[in-house]
């Protein structure tokens, strides 16, 4: 098992402020799962709105979370980086639950397993918790694409 820093992270997604949700990877295992660490600050540009009296981050950032952690776990599996000829883009969503608000101060803990790949289609169990306790879940599908970089379309 291996961790990566976040110079290494930013190799493996594409993803930056404000919309980067992974800080660390602790664990990884390359074809079966990755832990991983999104420390969640009031900082966080998401809390002058949601909501401003009871900051609260929003399941589908906790969801965007993991699915970056998978993201990370993918392109390791494959030896992979990002670039511009391909996108990872995340396809489905299912059996997503909330079962406790995160709020600023608290440590997202990800951990996600690889389900199945087929093709190129890819689906994991993921969970996001904070001090041993399940704040959400869901089972994932992300795929990557090759795209025309300078159309931006996928061929």
């Amino acid at each position: 098992m291996s961790q990566l820093d976040i110079r290494a992270i930013l190799e493996h997604i594409p993803h930056r402020y404000p919309f980067l949700l992974v800080d660390r990877v602790l664990e990884i295992e390359k074809g079966k799962r990755i832990v991983a660490i999104k420390n969640v600050t009031i900082n966080e540009p998401y809390f002058t709105g949601h909501f401003p009296h009871l900051p609260v981050m929003p399941g589908v950032l906790q969801i965007e979370a993991l699915a970056q952690a998978a993201g990370i776990l993918s392109f390791q599996t494959m030896g992979r980086v990002t670039d511009n000829a391909s996108v990872y883009y995340f396809v489905g969503i299912d059996n997503a639950r909330f079962k406790r608000p995160v709020v600023p101060g608290d440590q997202l803990r990800l951990e996600v397993e690889i389900v199945r790949v087929a093709r190129s289609l890819w689906k994991y169990a993921g969970r996001a918790l904070v001090d041993g306790q399940v704040a959400a879940q869901a089972d994932l599908m992300c795929t990557l694409r090759d795209i025309d970089p300078v159309a931006g379309a996928t061929p």
